[in-house]
């Protein structure tokens, strides 16, 4: 995607202070391991990026507030969010190794883990393995409606993260599937969830705005790989204004009801924003 890089993890020593120059405020930390496995092991290792990212953000850039992306896609050889066992994937298995994964980055620093596997009940679970391993004060961004989309081919790409075999239609959510999501919403807040996140952002604003009467956390968007790379392919070839349509962009999900967007234009926007002032 152009204008955006993969980062080694000790680079955030530099650029985690660069970030907070130009106005950014937040960070979601992604990881590609060197190594994949039927478990995922990488995931929780003191060593990951993530590990190390976040510590060097945490020492370097303070001001920054630091979530992570807790999930198994990119770390096991079968590229599925959760463990597959026997060709099938092991629900219960797959919320204990979120747990042990949000446990590390914890340790590590993070505020906020973000649990993105798609299981049923992984809040609870990684609310009571954080709970249990003293870290209570860590936040949790749930991805309460996550859907089976054609708008992260980008971000797989990036991540080395497609499935080896199938596709994750059997646990993310099938577009269609609005009352299914709507329920995601209440039963994490119910489990203990910080935040309430939809993905993608500009296929789910009838969901945020109907949210936001059914829930009282604080809703957030991502913005993803794919809506980033057609608003900026768009407008590099003259079809559209670029810099309107992605303002226009955000703004409805704004409208929609978001108190956080999460999005790949975040340090231009940020930018802009301080040359503004």
């Amino acid at each position: 995607m152009p204008g955006l890089f993969r980062y080694p993890a000790d680079s955030v020593a530099t650029l985690g202070p660069a970030l907070v120059r130009e106005g950014v405020r937040a960070v979601l930390l992604f990881g590609v391991p060197r190594r994949k496995d039927a478990t995922g092991s990488p995931a929780s290792a003191e060593g990951s990026a993530v590990a190390r990212a976040t510590r060097l953000l945490r020492r370097h850039a303070p001001e920054l507030v630091v979530f992570t992306d807790v999930c198994l896609c990119a770390y096991t050889d079968a590229g599925h969010c959760g463990i597959v066992r026997r060709g099938r994937l092991d629900p219960a298995a797959t919320v204990r190794r979120l747990g042990e994964i949000a446990i590390a980055h914890a340790r590590a620093g993070a505020e906020f883990v973000g649990p993105s596997a798609a299981m049923d009940h992984q809040v609870a679970a990684v609310r009571s393995a954080l709970d249990d391993a003293g870290f209570p004060e860590v936040g949790i961004l749930a991805y309460s409606a996550k859907f089976a989309s054609a708008f992260y081919g980008p971000f797989r790409e990036a991540e080395g993260s497609s499935p080896a075999f199938g596709d994750r239609r059997g646990y993310q959510f099938d577009p269609r599937m609005d009352r299914e999501a709507l329920a995601a919403f209440v039963r994490d807040q119910e489990e203990g969830a910080d935040i309430l996140m939809a993905k993608p952002a500009m296929t789910s604003l009838d969901l945020l705005a109907r949210a936001r009467r059914r829930v009282d956390r604080p809703l957030a968007a991502y913005q993803v790989s794919g809506e980033y790379a057609m608003i900026h392919a768009a407008g590099e070839r003259g079809w559209i204004d670029g810099r309107a349509a992605r303002d226009e962009s955000l703004i409805a999900i704004r409208r929609a009801g978001a108190d956080l967007i999460v999005s790949y234009f975040a340090r231009e926007i940020a930018k802009e924003a301080r040359a503004e002032r």
